[in-house]
């Protein structure tokens, strides 16, 4: 190998073991729901003032299902196009500095590829497209599930979670809760109740919003009512009893103090009688 070949191969080299893009696990998520694809980058490095520093990033991009992510490649980001005509639901949370991060809200069908990062700086040494890219798979058919922090039967004042979820991971589900056919105000996975009441009790469904056919199995959530909710009479019942008690004392009350003043007078009227005699 010439000198000159074999100083351009070692620089390509170089570049190649300096720069990385590292990616999420494959991710999965709901027809219509929002995924957030993990991603990190190192740039190339070149020499300065006796050292090295990063090559400053002036270009990154998100493609599907090519290698490269070059040339008239179409790309779901890409943060030098004016206007930003990019895809309003590819939202880029990362930066030009290590950060590629990417998340995708509303998903649909034509979001399930591979997807790959690029970077580009100031040389060409520094263009570079993590080719492993990270597997998104959109999962059209699932029918929600609901799990439960606690199981059987609850008693008044506990709490317990109820969870929307499916097999397919996802990130910021926005569901529908439901109990007994009817929609509750709360819309994220997690619902939580307590302290709980008899009224709590009931049939509990979750439905993705924005999707059909994900409508989950009820799930049945029983609460064990306490003496007051069994009989709710019971307070006003004791209250009355306490009004009649008071009244009967004072009743009795009175009754003695009125016998007590008659019998006083007939033996003042029976001493009189005798003295005039």
């Amino acid at each position: 190998m010439e000198p000159k070949s074999s100083c351009c191969f070692m620089l390509l080299l170089a570049a190649a073991v300096s720069q990385r893009v590292i990616y999420s696990d494959p991710v999965c998520g709901v027809r219509g729901s929002t995924v957030t694809l993990p991603c990190t980058f190192t740039p190339n490095t070149v020499a300065q003032d006796g050292g090295e520093v990063l090559v400053e990033i002036t270009r990154v991009l998100w493609c599907q299902n090519h290698q490269i992510c070059s040339g008239s490649t179409p790309t779901v980001y890409d943060n030098t196009l004016r206007n930003n005509p990019n895809n309003p639901r590819y939202r880029y949370l990362g930066d030009t500095k290590g950060n590629c991060t990417l998340q995708i809200s509303g998903l649909k069908e034509e979001d399930d590829a591979t997807l790959r990062f690029r970077m580009e700086g100031n040389t060409p040494l520094s263009f570079w497209t993590g080719q492993t890219g990270v597997r998104l798979t959109v999962d059209d058919e699932t029918r929600m599930k609901i799990l439960s922090s606690r199981d059987g039967e609850l008693e008044r004042g506990e709490a317990v979670a109820l969870t929307c979820t499916t097999e397919c991971s996802f990130h910021q589900l926005e569901v529908t809760w439901f109990r007994d056919g009817h929609a509750l105000p709360y819309n994220g996975p997690s619902l939580h109740l307590g302290p709980l009441k008899a009224e709590d009790s009931g049939n509990y469904t979750c439905d993705l919003k924005n999707t059909v056919g994900t409508l989950s199995h009820p799930f049945s959530l029983n609460v064990e009512a306490g003496e007051e909710e069994q009989n709710p009479h019971t307070g006003s019942v004791d209250t009355l009893l306490a009004v009649r008690l008071v009244l009967f004392s004072l009743h009795t009350v009175l009754i003695i103090i009125v016998a007590s003043i008659v019998i006083r007078r007939t033996c003042v009227c029976k001493k009189a009688e005798q003295v005039s005699h």
